[in-house]
């Protein structure tokens, strides 16, 4: 690819599942395309997956796919998963940037519905995990690190939605968001992807042109207007530090806090903070939970 990364070809990806635990989440929608580069949107992979396992009513809430739809209108796991790992190979070994919200989170879940059904991992692939990979979370929580809580409610728990959801990070940079779509694999991988190429078009503007809101500091966007290669190593290290201040921040709160389980809660959160990405590694004591 010449010229900025925004312009090439990127392969949005993401995945709805049945909770936040990306060590125990199964697949129930995944979507893997490609976009940009002038061409066409191709989608590779758009599907509902039955996990074989009920759906949480809580999941249910946030994607509206239930255990009894999923198992009349899901692939089976295995051939699901198999489909889907394959798509998202397929954009790596073309060097085609793999982009998402949060995509460690995806990567993992992938990573280990591969190893639940026994299938080979990408990094048992041809040209395995190697990247280019773009988180926007990361990329976001760079560039715009001092971005507030939004003032709106999330109706799902009452609370104003966070400051680097996909929601509040569209928004920020002006990128179109509907909530009645949200949520979906396939809006919610396109949007990542129009997010991506917001932050890159910013780093491709001079300095006194990039927008400043919200405290944002243009000059952090120069850290963006690299090659891909070094960008994805950047996120590494982005990744890890932004890691590091969560975890003080849950440690701070895990001591501030008389209630137990609140605590105990806290703790486990900081914990789960480990620097690592774009996928979780895999240990021995989840390979005998495994089985």
């Amino acid at each position: 690819m010449t010229g900025p990364w925004h312009l090439g070809r990127m392969a949005p990806f993401d995945l709805e599942t049945t909770g936040k635990d990306p060590e125990d989440a199964r697949i129930v929608q995944a979507y893997v395309g490609r976009v940009g580069g002038g061409l066409e949107r191709v989608d590779l992979c758009d599907l509902l997956v039955d996990p074989g396992v009920p759906v949480p009513a809580e999941s249910s809430l946030i994607h509206g796919l239930t255990t009894e739809h999923l198992r009349e209108h899901g692939d089976p796991a295995n051939t699901a998963i198999d489909i889907i790992v394959s798509a998202v190979a397929a954009s790596l070994q073309e060097r085609i940037p793999l982009v998402g919200h949060n995509i460690r989170y995806d990567l993992t879940v992938l990573d280990r519905e591969c190893r639940r059904h026994r299938l080979p991992t990408l990094e048992d692939r041809p040209g395995g995990l190697v990247g280019p990979v773009l988180d926007t979370h990361t990329l976001s929580k760079h560039v715009d690190k001092f971005r507030r809580r939004s003032t709106e409610i999330n109706p799902l728990d009452g609370e104003p939605y966070g400051a680097q959801v996909l929601r509040t990070t569209a928004l920020a940079f002006g990128v179109e968001w509907s909530d009645n779509d949200a949520h979906g694999a396939r809006y919610d991988a396109l949007t990542s992807a129009r997010v991506a190429w917001r932050i890159g078009q910013i780093a491709a503007l001079p300095l006194r042109d990039r927008p400043r809101e919200q405290g944002r500091e243009p000059i952090r966007f120069n850290h963006v207007a690299v090659s891909l290669p070094e960008l994805h190593e950047a996120q590494k290290r982005w990744a890890a530090e932004q890691d590091a201040g969560l975890r003080d921040y849950f440690l701070r709160l895990a001591r501030g806090t008389r209630d137990l389980d609140e605590q105990i809660e806290l703790t486990r959160r900081a914990e789960s903070c480990t620097g690592h990405w774009p996928v979780y590694p895999f240990t021995a004591e989840r390979q005998e939970q495994l089985g």
